[in-house]
């Protein structure tokens, strides 16, 4: 569950690179989030995808 969750926030950051600079500002907080939750579960011995 939290690869999925870390996954569309991935692409939710993509997207917006892609369309502007205030809701980027956002996403980049929300891809800070997934990468927190990808390492935590590299930690704790989990497989990542």
């Amino acid at each position: 569950m939290l690869t999925t969750i870390a996954v569309i926030l991935i692409i939710l950051w993509a997207l917006g690179i892609i369309t502007s600079h205030v809701i980027g500002g956002f996403i980049h907080f929300l891809l800070v989030i997934a990468i927190i939750m990808i390492l935590i579960r590299v930690i704790k011995g989990n497989k990542v995808i």
